[in-house]
């Protein structure tokens, strides 16, 4: 018996070791290699209209902005269908930027998925959401994810509209998301009167932001509600979330201040360092043409 004994510590002390090596190397891999960023989008909406909606391109067009820069990979996937790999893909990344119809139904339709997002979260991971990945028509889904990323677009009161021009109005202008954007007159849709993450936790969502830790960074005029329109968020996980509802019209890309605003932003949530006078967005006409128009 006492040999029996020995046996079982030295092999419980031999899986313990085991496992501190195994998190040893996780951590040191972590720390080595590139930082990843995965740009999540989709085909158009087949309920939209051509250059309307345009996922994948606007991913990919993302994915362009911060190419080159140091120690980041960015890592564009296409989540139409099922999109089996995606907790997979999730589990490798630092941060992740959706672009998808419907974005919190498209969250919690999938429980790996949902459970995915959360665990990045749990890490301390960046999100982000543009335009319809920041909404949902139905109401179950908002509370999960805004918990996730910190507002959203939804239920049977949701509001959006389209403005033949707007000037979205810079909100807390000294924060780094928002260094080198100006205000800037758009043809865009707009989603607003979002419901928010609340500092009350046995009421998560609210429609005040008074009573929500997200900082507004873009406002639109609207007539009886809030007409905030992107957002971001410092989580008490030590994550980092953002949010933009525009981005209607493939066209915006076109705004120096749009790309700008939309890749610094993303890097926000990895929690690099922006330049002081703005993040450099260079692009050429073919680099903003739709595939089709190649």
């Amino acid at each position: 018996m006492p040999t029996l004994r020995r046996l079982i510590v030295v092999t419980t002390v031999l899986m313990a070791a085991t496992h501190l090596s195994f998190a040893v190397a996780d951590d040191a891999e972590t720390k080595t290699r590139p930082q990843r960023l995965l740009l999540v989008g989709q085909g158009p909406d087949g309920s939209h209209k051509p250059t309307t909606h345009e996922y994948f391109a606007g991913v990919n067009l993302l994915a362009r902005l911060l190419r080159g820069q140091p120690n980041l990979e960015t890592i564009v996937v296409n989540a139409d269908g099922e999109w089996r790999d995606g907790p997979q893909l999730l589990e490798r990344a630092d941060a992740a930027v959706i672009f998808v119809s419907e974005g919190a139904k498209w969250l919690s339709a999938n429980e790996a998925r949902l459970a995915a997002f959360r665990d990045l979260a749990k890490r301390g991971g960046g999100l982000g959401a543009l335009h319809w990945a920041t909404g949902t028509k139905a109401a179950e889904p908002i509370a999960p994810y805004v918990q996730l990323f910190g507002a959203c677009h939804g239920g049977p009161d949701r509001r959006f509209k389209e403005f033949e021009e707007v000037t979205p109005q810079l909100v807390n202008a000294e924060h780094a998301i928002l260094r080198g954007v100006h205000p800037v007159a758009v043809r865009e849709e707009f989603y607003f009167a979002l419901k928010m993450i609340s500092r009350d936790v046995a009421a998560p969502v609210t429609l005040s932001e008074k009573d929500s830790p997200i900082t507004t960074l873009l406002r639109i005029p609207t007539d009886t509600t809030t007409g905030t329109v992107a957002w971001c968020w410092e989580r008490p996980d030590n994550g980092r979330s953002f949010g933009f509802t525009g981005l209607h019209f493939h066209d915006n890309w076109k705004h120096e201040s749009y790309r700008r605003f939309i890749a610094q932003a993303a890097l926000w949530t990895l929690k690099r360092d922006i330049p002081k006078t703005g993040f450099p967005v260079p692009v050429t006409d073919h680099d903003l043409a739709l595939p089709e128009a190649k």
